[in-house]
């Protein structure tokens, strides 16, 4: 037998295993283990890392965390503005910034210093104009996050703050100083501002410290100029804004903007009117009210004294409101006016109708007299007007019943449709209505002293709404002070329409305008100061007794002056009334009548009204008892 083998064979003999089929793999158990082992040691590093973070140095980390953290900061609405009716702005805001502070970021561990509270006061004290103990102990404390150091600073307040950081971070990082500031910020925010100073304050009201309408139309609509804040978020790392790690904004929606029925021109010329004339008159106070006839809406409502808004810190607080609006005083002379109104409309009497006035007249445990003593006078009604007479006045109320309890009924009535007793309609804050007792109330002495002014109370806004309600034809229009708004939408909206009521006939109201033009033009008149060349004028004086705020007793006087122009085609009421003159006369048509002609005169002009077309006379003011 051969021993050559075959070609491509090996000459090795298989291995046993391979005879059966296969290889044999080594066991995959160490390798099972080795892994296993160093998933463990593995999951023990994260385990220990864990509890140290989370109780080893828990405080440590917290501590990181909070230098290093997320920031929201309010991100304040603008105010609407308050412009007059021409759109000139008497109220606005303007940027504003409020100073804060992270009282930890004056800690000790945290800026290095022993002191850096006291360092930091030193250094804001004289930009903000604070006291550096004051700052200081808003820095000193650490378990607060926030404090606010001064509000409503200049954004070059603010940037002066921002130098003194940029130069500090400088000096730290340069070794040759330390960082004290790095803990103060600002907000962004708005200061309230009146372009105007005092003008129309009483009307405007202001803003308090925390940015609220604290008085006047300011608190009044504060909902709806106050808008809607939003906020900021923010990443801070060591008191420092980080901008490349995002923010995220909500923002906020300004107020509503509101406009007044108000003219500028015509409440500066009605202020300064006033401002004279009781500073002249050594008063303690006036007001003016401009009025238009047809719309109701108040041209003017000026007060003296006034104060600045913007500085109600400096301001006597008494002073801090709307006198013409919440003064409630004795109207005399004026309110006379109402009473024709009832005679005339009851048909009781007519403006020629003869009335004796006596120079006594005998009534309830008194005897009444006019202003001053004179001989019997033979009036007509109209001239019981002009004359301004008391006595003939009481004569012509009885007629307005078959009783005295009936008269006081009637009368009282058309004094309620005229307005006196119930609120204007304005809803302003701190508006009285007056004091109107129901007539079963009156008092022996009322029962007389009402149809001439006294034994009741008005405010000046009720005073002059009697006057446009005649000027008006008879229907009394409820004054207004605000003409329409404009939205964050910019949308305007007019103002809704005011309520009218008539009070009396149209022809009643004309005989009334000419029973007041003849006060102003018959030389016997209290009113002829009241006269304006080229216009009609219809008005009434007023001399009141006056109620003392302080005793609840009579003391001095109030002096008014009222009327309307042009009598034929009326377009504007005014009315002035100065409180307790105590230098030269105190007589109403001395006193308040040159405040009416001045600013009837300046309002007539600033409103383009053209002159009359033709004079009236006047109607006759006495009667010859012989004939």
């Amino acid at each position: 037998m051969s021993d050559a083998r075959a070609p491509g064979r090996s000459h090795r003999e298989p291995r046993a295993g391979a005879a059966r089929g296969g290889l044999r793999l080594a066991s995959p158990r160490p390798r099972l283990r080795l892994v296993g082992l160093g998933l463990t040691l593995v999951m023990i590093a994260f385990t220990a890392r864990l509890v140290q973070v989370q109780a080893v140095d828990a405080a440590s980390y917290a501590e990181r965390a909070a230098v290093n953290r997320l920031v929201e900061v309010p991100l304040a609405a603008d105010r609407g503005d308050i412009t007059d009716r021409n759109g000139t702005a008497m109220a606005t805001s303007v940027d504003a910034y409020d100073i804060t502070a992270d009282p930890y970021l004056f800690t000790r561990k945290q800026t290095g210093v022993r002191d850096a509270p006291a360092q930091a006061a030193a250094l804001l004290a004289p930009v903000l104009g604070a006291e550096e103990t004051e700052l200081a102990q808003l820095l000193r404390t650490p378990e607060s996050r926030y404090v606010v150091l001064a509000r409503k600073q200049t954004p070059q307040t603010w940037r002066q703050i921002q130098d003194l950081k940029t130069n500090l971070a400088e000096q730290a990082a340069a070794g040759t100083g330390d960082n004290v500031l790095a803990g103060v910020f600002a907000e962004e925010t708005s200061q309230r501002v009146y372009p105007g100073g005092d003008l129309a304050a009483g009307v405007l009201g202001f803003v308090n410290g925390e940015g609220e309408g604290g008085g006047g139309l300011e608190a009044q609509l504060d909902a709806e100029l106050t808008g809607e804040d939003g906020t900021i978020t923010y990443a801070q790392s060591g008191g420092r804004r980080v901008p490349t790690a995002g923010e995220r904004e909500d923002p906020p929606v300004p107020g509503t903007d509101i406009e007044l029925t108000i003219d500028r021109d015509i409440q500066w010329a009605a202020q300064d009117a006033i401002t004279e004339q009781v500073e002249a008159s050594g008063a303690d106070g006036g007001y003016v009210v401009v009025q238009d006839t047809a719309t109701g809406e108040l041209l003017a409502v000026a007060n003296a004294p006034g104060y600045d808004p913007s500085d109600i810190g400096a301001t006597d607080p008494g002073q801090l409101g709307n006198p013409a609006l919440e003064d409630a005083f004795e109207p005399g002379s004026t309110s006379k006016v109402i009473t024709m109104a009832a005679v005339l409309e009851e048909r009781a009497a007519t403006t020629g109708t003869h009335v004796t006035v006596p120079n006594r007249l005998p009534r309830a445990d008194r005897n009444f007299a006019d202003d001053h003593n004179h001989g019997t006078y033979y009036l007509t009604l109209a001239g019981v007007l002009a004359k301004s007479s008391n006595i003939g006045t009481i004569l012509a109320a009885e007629e307005l019943g078959d009783t005295q309890a009936e008269a006081n009924e009637v009368l009282h009535s058309y004094l309620g449709d005229f307005g006196l007793g119930h609120p204007t309609g304005l809803g302003f804050p701190g508006e009285t209505s007056g004091i109107l007792a129901d007539p079963e109330d009156w008092n022996a002495s009322q029962q007389y002293t009402i149809p001439f002014g006294q034994g009741l109370s008005i405010n000046a806004v009720q005073a002059a709404s009697v006057y446009s309600a005649i000027a008006n034809g008879g229907v009394r229009v409820e004054p207004s002070l605000v003409r329409g708004t404009t939205g964050p939408d910019g949308r305007y909206q007019p103002a809704p329409g005011p309520e009218r009521d008539r009070v009396v006939s149209e022809a009643t109201a004309t005989e009334l305008t000419r029973m007041l033009e003849t006060a102003v033009t018959n030389p016997e008149g209290t009113a002829n100061v009241g006269q304006i060349p080229g216009y009609r004028v219809a008005a009434k004086t007023g001399t009141a007794n006056r109620v003392d705020p302080e005793s609840g007793g009579y003391q001095g006087y109030t002096s008014s002056f009222a009327g309307f122009a042009p009598a034929d085609n009326p377009r504007i009421t005014v009315y002035c009334a100065v409180q307790n003159p105590t230098v030269g006369s105190y007589y109403g048509s001395d006193v308040c009548g040159p405040v009416f002609n001045e600013v009837m005169e300046f309002s007539l002009k600033a409103l383009h009204v053209p002159p009359t077309g033709e004079e009236f006379e006047g109607l006759p003011v006495t009667f010859d008892p012989e004939r």
